[in-house]
């Protein structure tokens, strides 16, 4: 596996990363433990080396999977997790909570449940609009000294709250929905990135499932998945999104690629210091989206993408509305 550098950081990783939360978050049922972690030691067989978490997927399983996997070979590799929200009676994820004091009690939480001495990459999972930015960035530059953290990161933050987090303690990656269907990134944030030397990790890299072109508006999620409440999910807007399955599958066959292999080989030729998280609770899904990291397109195959991007449009909302309102603070 190739490697990169986020940003000018100098924390290397490799090209491709391993987003954990479908393990057990989100995507239906969580699966069988062992399975689980049989999927993460493939991935660091293969030479994945960054590992994404956080408290809140379960909540709090996806940690103590990830621990259980990596404990063996945890000098091998990168651990990000996250903290920002508060955790309710019966696991419900409640109010934004990003005060100093919840950030060490996160902090150390975390490094129980993932069987560690120190967390590689810790993100603020949204901007909480109650707690100065200052504030956070600070806190996490004190367990940075502390030598409980390596690395701060932010996720879904807008550029203006990446400067000012930066200023005060440097930012190392910027976690944020960037695919062939969301590239909002692009307007501002990617150039913010690219100044200040933050590197960037894409999360949903193939539109949660959907660009791996096996769904259509035919698919029926199970009752517990997450994508039953987005509206871009919904069978009207997967009917009209399958003219970008269609425009992408025809670019892939002139590679011998698959949809998703082209998404994730699109992502990774934007920029050097871009690294996305593709996740997956199968270990052929696994095999094909790191073979991904082997694809070069050349300027002419991004061409033909961006001309196929340009006669077709995406339909749907990526969030409900309250739920777009944290992202981008």
């Amino acid at each position: 596996m190739k490697k990169r550098a986020l940003g000018s950081s100098g924390l290397e990783v490799s090209a491709m990363g391993l987003g954990c939360m479908g393990l057990t978050h989100a995507y239906g049922h969580p699966v069988e433990a062992q399975t689980g972690i049989d999927l993460i030691r493939t991935a660091v067989e293969r030479g994945v080396t960054l590992f994404d978490t956080a408290e809140i997927y379960g909540p709090y399983t996806n940690e103590e999977l990830l621990g259980r996997a990596l404990e063996p070979v945890r000098d091998r590799v990168v651990i990000a997790t996250k903290f920002g929200f508060a955790i309710g009676s019966g696991g419900r994820r409640s109010n934004l909570n990003s005060r100093p004091e919840h950030i060490r009690q996160v902090a150390e939480a975390s490094l129980t449940r993932l069987k560690t001495d120190r967390i590689d990459l810790f993100y603020q999972h949204r901007v909480d609009p109650e707690v100065p930015i200052e504030d956070v960035a600070g806190t996490v530059g004190d367990l940075i000294a502390e030598g409980k953290v390596k690395h701060f990161g932010l996720s879904e933050a807008g550029a203006s709250t990446l400067r000012r987090a930066h200023a005060v303690q440097p930012v190392t990656a910027l976690q944020s929905e960037y695919s062939l269907w969301w590239r909002e990134p692009e307007r501002e944030i990617l150039p913010t990135l690219e100044e200040l030397g933050i590197g960037f990790v894409p999360f949903s890299p193939l539109g949660r499932g959907f660009l791996t072109g096996t769904i259509d508006a035919s698919t029926d999620f199970t009752e517990n998945d997450f994508r039953n409440r987005l509206p871009r999910f919904s069978a009207d807007a997967r009917r009209a999104n399958q003219a970008l399955i269609e425009a992408l599958a025809n670019i892939a066959r002139g590679k011998a690629a698959t949809t998703a292999q082209i998404a994730l080989a699109w992502l990774l030729a934007q920029k050097p210091w871009i690294v996305p998280i593709p996740g997956t609770t199968k270990l052929h899904r696994l095999e094909e989206n790191l073979a991904a990291a082997e694809i070069t397109l050349t300027a002419t195959d991004l061409q033909d993408i961006q001309h196929a991007l340009d006669r077709v449009s995406v339909y749907g909302a990526r969030y409900p509305e309250h739920m777009e309102k944290q992202t981008n603070r």
